[in-house]
């Protein structure tokens, strides 16, 4: 189960502001997660905690095919990201550096900025913790739930190499 305060965000929120492009010359994640946010948020890295789930509306991590995107959020100590729908590169790109991401299109309209939140990636479960309200997405199949456990998809074949040598 993972737990965290909310961090509320509108529709389109594209890599762009994700993470600008003038700090796309490093591939260190604690400098990315560095710059996380900043041009939509400037208090971003300043509020986030280890543990807090993004929450936004439609087409989250459209724009480029960057993979930045994604590890500057999770190296920012985001847990998860719970929007309406996602763009599907940024969809790829998570899953494979190991961000869990769940579409649940209820929970991303009614969730507001600072509630608590909870969600089970094996069930779909999604609570807000503040309110009391309980939401199902649909849950991650058992292999996509491996490739987020392992850290992402290049953990993982490390993992399955290892076990086969």
């Amino acid at each position: 189960m993972i737990q965290g305060k909310a961090i509320k965000y509108g529709n389109n929120v594209d890599t762009d502001v994700i993470i600008p492009a003038r700090y796309l010359n490093t591939a260190d994640p604690k400098e990315l997660a560095a710059h996380c946010m900043e041009d939509l948020d400037p208090e971003f890295k300043n509020k986030v905690q280890l543990g807090d789930i993004i929450v936004a509306g439609t087409n989250f991590g459209c724009g480029s095919s960057r993979e930045h995107a994604p590890i500057a959020i999770k190296a920012s100590g985001i847990s998860c990201i719970i929007a309406e729908t996602f763009a599907r590169i940024f969809y790829r790109n998570a899953i494979n550096i190991g961000l869990p991401i769940m579409e649940c299109p209820e929970a991303a309209r009614d969730i507001k900025d600072g509630d608590q939140v909870a969600v089970d990636l094996t069930t779909g479960e999604i609570i807000n913790l503040t309110t009391g309200r309980t939401y199902k997405a649909a849950p991650f199949p058992q292999f996509m739930q491996e490739l987020i456990k392992a850290g992402g998809l290049v953990e993982y074949v490390k993992e399955r190499m290892g076990a086969q040598g």
